[in-house]
């Protein structure tokens, strides 16, 4: 997700605008979402919202398809930067681990998440955390301060993603070309990923404890993102139910 060098300050947090769609959080019982419990063609499920990374830019079209027996969520990018996203308030002491599955179609041509004009992903899974922003370094802390004053939006403290990404091998963290504030860790993209459906499975706290050197704050807000603005590709790629689970 590129990022223009005359508003790079601003919007130094990967997906930061995202929330400024999102009223506050909702406390709910069972987060994650079940897609297979939704007819093919229906409507995206309540509270899920289509968000833009960058205002302007193609929006990436997501649809509930058939697989065969099963209804998955379908992404589809063409030069384009969007996430379905929901609100958070998600209690990592009572559920710490997420498990979902997903398919991508084929890697993107050119995609590399370590360099900033190249950083898109057929598909990932994003979690938007609170914290304590006084702690955080001067300049993450006037890069937040200015793209609240252009954006008028509180700026996430800390942003961390499960990619597809053929950028490096699995279990490697890649932080966000732009800002620290974002890492990735590489969970899919090897060679026979693509086109195969793949079930994973990821301790959320402990990863984030692992990328951020603290224990994680609140979730606000998680989702999915398939993006191809910066390579100008387009990209296909399924999601299935994303489930919210106890540990370990």
């Amino acid at each position: 997700m590129r990022i223009p060098s005359t508003a790079r300050a601003a919007m130094a947090v990967c997906l930061a605008l995202l929330l400024a769609a999102l009223s506050a959080p909702v406390h709910a019982e069972k987060p994650g979402v079940s897609f297979s419990t939704l007819e093919p063609g229906a409507p995206l499920p309540a509270g899920w919202k289509n968000l833009p990374v960058v205002h302007g830019k193609p929006l990436t079209q997501y649809t509930l398809v058939r697989d065969g027996q099963t209804t998955v969520l379908q992404a589809d990018a063409d030069r384009s930067a969007s996430a379905l996203m929901h609100e958070g308030d998600i209690d990592l002491a009572q559920t710490p681990v997420v498990a979902w599955r997903w398919k991508a179609e084929k890697a993107i041509d050119g995609a590399d998440n370590r360099t900033g004009s190249k950083e898109d992903a057929p598909a990932r899974l994003v979690f938007v955390f609170d914290g304590d922003k006084s702690k955080l370094s001067l300049f993450d802390r006037t890069s937040m301060e200015v793209a609240k004053r252009i954006g008028g939006q509180d700026l996430p403290y800390a942003t961390l993603m499960y990619v597809w990404s053929t950028s490096a091998a699995p279990d490697t963290v890649i932080a966000n070309p732009h800002t620290k504030r974002v890492q990735m860790i590489v969970v899919s993209g090897q060679a026979g990923d693509a086109g195969q459906w793949q079930s994973l499975r990821r301790n959320i706290a402990q990863d984030y404890e692992r990328v951020f050197h603290e224990p994680p704050g609140r979730i606000t807000g998680y989702g999915l993102l398939t993006d191809t603005d910066n390579t100008g590709a387009t990209a296909r790629a399924w999601y299935g139910d994303i489930r919210l689970l106890p540990g370990p």
